[in-house]
């Protein structure tokens, strides 16, 4: 049977025109995380499933993972997310550093999840987190990453948005106004969480099974209804809930102060993680009707570290995938054309004997910071710029018998069209010539 040629299902091959959308993608990713002051780190892409089974719970262990036996017995997987490995390197020396740690990672994952639109079974991903700072200044702060990212992408507030909440408000909406138990919470935080997909009629089914009292399904009523920052407070003023606001209006002053509100809006549906998140908590979406779905989520966070038996360290962090932004950036057409790639110079030849002098200019023009590739067979005149120009080259320099006489090379820009003329061994003019564009 004849092997097949297709990548295992949920990955991709990355063709060169695939590749440098990917090497665009990281490169805005690390240069707005540098300019905030965040250090790239890494880690292992085995972890053993025991640190994945502290954080992140038995749906992703039963479900997602790719684990095996390795050859000392040792029950490992493939890292489906970064966060585990993230806490165990940030719990080993924290004690030691200064805070706050502000570090940044592009790391591959994997998950065993079904292939669909903006989801397949490896992908890259943008992790940002800062810890030891205080939660309002540090989700003030990831939102402006969050949100400098998507404008160094092109886009804008016609673009996305940022759908925001605080854990403390629901927590305190649950146990203080409605009075739930620990079990109807869960089963109220997974309705929150699905309740934009469902029907009038099956998101009332789903409240009933919950048995809350009539008064309390009014309330929980009322909160699923609210959409705007003022519609909140007056909600928990109201119900003499005003502590659970303190930090959340510190926020939303900060917020303010700092001009990022036209970004956010207030929706109760987003909880993020049930065990995990502990105060702000945030989605980016995108307002494309073609394209309507979750870009990059995250949060504030208070006890990561306690897997490891170490203090709480107060956190905040976001992810974003490599798909999702992809078909973010196409469908509102913010991609750039990567479809040739990008050189300075394609030095063609038309006689075998200018190869070692075309060689020798090649080296130099590198040693000079140029992106030079060369010819290495002969070229018959009219394949000369359909080649420079499907290597996306600026400039074309060539050389054939006359050329190679008077030791001389042609070099033209494709831009201008303008051509001129260079004594070989005049590196410094072919230097700024090259330079000046």
């Amino acid at each position: 049977m004849a092997l097949s040629k297709e990548p295992y299902r949920g990955t991709r091959d990355f063709f060169p025109v695939d590749k440098r959308i990917r090497d665009y993608l990281f490169s805005v990713m690390e240069k707005t995380a540098l300019s905030f002051g965040y250090e790239s780190y890494d880690g292992p892409i085995l972890e053993e499933v025991e640190l994945y089974k502290a954080k992140s719970g038995e749906e992703l262990i039963n479900d997602q993972i790719y684990s095996f036996v390795d050859r000392g017995e040792r029950f490992v997987a493939i890292r489906p997310e970064m966060t585990p490995t993230l806490a165990r390197m940030v719990a080993k020396v924290h004690r030691e550093i200064q805070k706050p740690i502000r570090w940044f990672s592009i790391p591959n994952l994997m998950r065993y999840e079904k292939p669909q639109r903006g989801r397949v079974r490896e992908h890259w991903q943008l992790n940002v987190d800062i810890f030891g700072a205080s939660p309002s200044h540090s989700a003030l702060e990831i939102l402006q990453v969050v949100i400098t990212l998507f404008k160094n992408f092109g886009a804008n507030e016609s673009h996305f948005e940022i759908l925001i909440n605080d854990r403390n408000i629901v927590d305190a909406v649950f146990n203080q106004l409605l009075q739930t138990s620990a079990e109807q919470n869960y089963r109220l935080y997974k309705i929150i969480d699905k309740s934009k997909k469902l029907t009038p009629e099956a998101l009332e089914k789903l409240i009933n099974e919950v048995q809350l009292s009539e008064q309390a399904k009014i309330l929980f009523k009322e909160y699923l209804n609210m959409s705007s920052f003022d519609e909140v407070q007056t909600f928990l003023k109201t119900h003499r809930l005003e502590s659970s606001l303190q930090e959340f209006s510190t926020f939303l002053e900060l917020a303010k102060s700092c001009h990022i509100t036209p970004f956010l809006k207030y929706d109760p549906t987003i909880v993020r993680g049930l065990d995990y998140y502990t105060g702000v908590v945030f989605e980016v979406f995108d307002k494309h009707p073609d394209n309507r779905r979750a870009l990059s989520g995250g949060g504030a966070y208070a006890h990561l570290l306690k897997i490891f038996n170490e203090e709480s360290v107060p956190g905040v962090g976001f992810g974003l995938g490599d798909v999702t932004l992809r078909d973010f950036l196409e469908t509102h057409k913010l991609l750039p054309n990567f479809d040739v790639a990008s050189n300075d110079i394609a030095l063609v030849m038309n006689d075998p004997n200018s190869f070692v002098a075309l060689n020798q200019l090649a080296s130099s023009l590198r040693s000079n910071g140029f992106k030079v590739i060369q010819t290495l067979d002969c070229l018959n005149f009219k394949k000369m710029f359909p080649f420079a120009e499907k290597k996306g080259a600026l400039f074309i320099g060539f050389m054939g018998g006359d050329e190679v006489n008077q030791q001389t090379i042609q070099i033209k820009n494709l831009g201008t069209k303008e051509q001129t003329s260079f004594q070989l061994n005049d590196l410094e003019k072919i230097v700024n010539h090259l330079k000046n564009k």
